[in-house]
This record gives C-alpha cells, structure tokens and sequence, in this order.
C-alpha cells in the first residue's frame, strides 16, 4: 500500500514552503496532519505513528540502560502544586487551566512537580540515592498562536522528561555521566556535529542567589569537562536553576538546540525533597532535570530538516518495498515480503504500475530498499535490490540478512 500517488496534490499550502521544509515533508510522506479544531495538536496518521514509537522505543532504551526507572504521572494537577512549584506564578499565561476555587487546577507543562511527589512519597535515605526516573509525558503549553511551527512548535508534545534525585557529592558524577552518553545517542540518528551552550540565571528566577551561585558554578565546571565548544547565554536559564542546553548541527549547518541538562537546587526545597543521612539528620536533595530529545515531536522535526525524506533505514515508515518485476512474479514477491516481515522489517508489496514508476514512488516515499524480483531472482532464489542511492546490488541467500543488518539502528 502507498503513502499516496505520485499524482496525488499535496494540500494547497504544501506547494508555497520550500521541499526540504519538514512542512512540506510530513504532507508528501504521509505522517501526520493538523486541524483548526487543534490548533498545535498532531493528528498523527500510521506512517508517521510509525516513527513517532520508535524514537520513543530509542529514548526508552536509552534511560533503561543508564539506570532509569519509567513512570507515569497524571495531566491534570490542582493549583497548589503549581504555586509551589513556582509555575503557576511565573509560568500561568503559558498554560492550561480550567475549573474554579478549589477544584482550579491546570495541565501539566512539565512534568517535574509530578516526579517529585513521586519521591517525596518514597522518604529516601541515602542509601537509595541516586533516584533516576523518566517519563514520556504529554505536556501542554498554551502558545500563543502565531508562534505555531508545524512540529516545531506545538501546544501538546510528548517531552522525554527525566530527573535525578540525589547528594551534593553525586552531582558532579550523574551530570558528566548525562553529557558523556550523549553524543554516540545523537550519532544514532546522523548528528555527529554538537555544541553546548550554558545559560545561566534570568530576572525571574526563584530561590536565593547563593544557591544559584553554587549552581551555576558546579554546571559549569561539567561543562568545561566536555572537551567540546560551550557558549554562555546569561539569563537564559530556566527558573529553578542553570542549564547545559545540547546544541545540533544538521546538514545545512543550522544549529538545533535539543537535548538539556538542568541543576536544581530550588524545586527541592519549595516541596520539603529530602532524604536521610547515615546519621539519621534530613537533608534536601539536588534535582538534576534532563532531556535527550527535549521533545518527540520536534526532534522529528529536526530529523526531517536534516535528512529529508531520506531518513536512517531503522527510522523509515517503510524499509522495504517488495517490487514484482511482472504478474507471474507476485507469488515468489508476496514470499519475500512475509520473509522480510518475520525477520523484523517494515515491508510493503508493490504490484500496481511499471516498474520504474514503484521504484520512482518508493523513492518519494522515503522507502530507503527496493527488492526486485524477476525471471532471474525467481530461478536463483534471490532477490535484487536497489538502494536509495541509486546503487543495485544482486543478492543471494543471504539477501535478507543483508537488508536486515542495514535497517538496524545505528548502521
């Protein structure tokens, strides 16, 4: 089945933004689309849904090797949190709230304050830190509307959210191991290029400038570790602490800022975070907020303006299209295609039209293999495939092998 027909208009506004535009690349590649009725809001069609789960298969993988424990935490919380957090004071336009006196609450924007009642409730003790928790949490976030950017900008996001909960001495340790998994994650998906960029303390900050002190000062010495180019942005910093914001450079050379590291001294206090001592005495903990993508959306965003159709082969909705040469073909391809299935690919057959016109429709398609099969691959058992750059290759037995190993992550 085809994402649509070569001849098949893409919507009236398509035309206007220029093809490399992951605008016009979501609309010519079938993923997803957007409505008045939701403004900011994906409706996100299979192909794209496709790609949408596995960058959160990727993000799952990558906290559960580095020691995270998933959670969930609600969308909705009452007013009291937000106060003490500090959002609903500093952050109220920019959110949703509903209902009225005691029953005000408001969607999560974040999903810090939910992480930390979840630690709150556990009363560590030193012997339980560091606390390591994730979450893919859908986050709203009332945009003003003419800041809406197809993925770029969105008012509900899924946010690969993560905190750490731990001791003044583990700090320094948890945050360079953070910055130190980074780049081989980033490579995964073609960004070998990275920068950081450190922003410090705005006007609008909460908690004592001793704190921010010690803060800004223990980030930045993570950050001269790095060995890697580190801009300073004063007042850039989020209201409860610095931040080391992870700075991508695709193709083009256009920066991306994407993933962050946050150190918290304040959020911790505000809710009573504390754990307890070898010596029985209670002690606040440091919170480290951190993300890989910042958000699912967006970085899809960025990885279309990066690769354009062409993504990594392990990120394609598709990774195979099986094309019969003729009729008396389809037989031996609708085998293949069940044989590419079983071994893990993403395969589609394609019978309607010329052969050149599948293998041109693959290509639009962002389908990276296109598997051949004729008089010749019938009588040998094998198939012949056609890269997405243009390259043939004429495989034997070990054909699927092959096109398993190059749709892997990574490769």
């Amino acid at each position: 089945m085809h994402a649509h027909d070569l001849s098949s208009p893409d919507p009236a506004d398509a035309p206007l933004l220029p093809p490399d535009d992951h605008r016009a690349l979501i609309s010519r590649l079938d993923l997803c689309h957007f409505q008045d009725e939701a403004p900011g809001m994906v409706f996100w069609h299979p192909r794209g849904w496709t790609i949408y789960r596995l960058l959160e298969d990727a993000v799952r993988s990558q906290v559960a090797a580095a020691g995270y424990r998933e959670v969930r935490t609600p969308q909705l919380l009452r007013r009291g949190v937000w106060e003490r957090s500090g959002h609903w004071d500093r952050f109220h336009d920019g959110m949703f709230a509903l209902g009225e006196g005691a029953d005000e609450a408001a969607l999560k924007p974040v999903s810090c304050p939910g992480h930390v009642q979840l630690v709150r409730r556990m009363a560590p003790s030193w012997r339980d830190l560091p606390i390591r928790l994730a979450e893919l949490g859908l986050c709203h976030r009332d945009e003003a509307s003419g800041t809406l950017h197809g993925l770029m900008r969105l008012r509900q996001f899924t946010q690969d959210d993560g905190h750490i909960f731990c001791t003044d001495d583990q700090v320094a340790g948890e945050a360079e191991r953070f910055c130190r998994q980074l780049p081989a994650f980033y490579r995964r998906f073609g960004f070998s290029d990275f920068a950081v960029a450190l922003s410090l303390r705005p006007d609008n900050r909460l908690g004592d400038d001793a704190w921010w002190d010690r803060a800004e000062r223990e980030l930045g010495d993570v950050a001269g570790g790095l060995g890697v180019p580190c801009e300073v942005q004063p007042g850039a910093g989020a209201i409860y602490g610095p931040k080391l914001e992870f700075v991508l450079r695709d193709r083009r050379g256009r920066p991306w800022q994407c993933g962050t590291l946050q150190l918290d001294l304040v959020m911790p206090r505000r809710f009573d975070v504390c754990y307890v001592e070898p010596g029985g005495q209670r002690r606040h903990a440091v919170m480290l907020h951190r993300a890989l993508f910042g958000s699912i959306e967006r970085f899809l965003g960025i990885l279309l303006e990066h690769h354009g159709a062409a993504l990594p082969a392990w990120l394609a909705p598709e990774q195979v299209a099986v094309a019969p040469v003729a009729s008396r073909h389809a037989d031996r391809a609708a085998a293949i295609t069940a044989q590419l299935a079983e071994a893990g690919l993403r395969a589609r057959l394609d019978i309607d039209d010329s052969l050149a016109k599948r293998i041109a429709l693959a290509h639009h398609d962002g389908v990276p293999f296109v598997a051949v099969i004729g008089d010749r691959e019938v009588a040998g058992g094998s198939v012949t495939v056609r890269a997405s750059d243009g390259s043939w290759t004429a495989a034997a037995g070990e054909a699927i092998a092959g096109l398993v190993r190059r749709c892997q992550p990574g490769l």
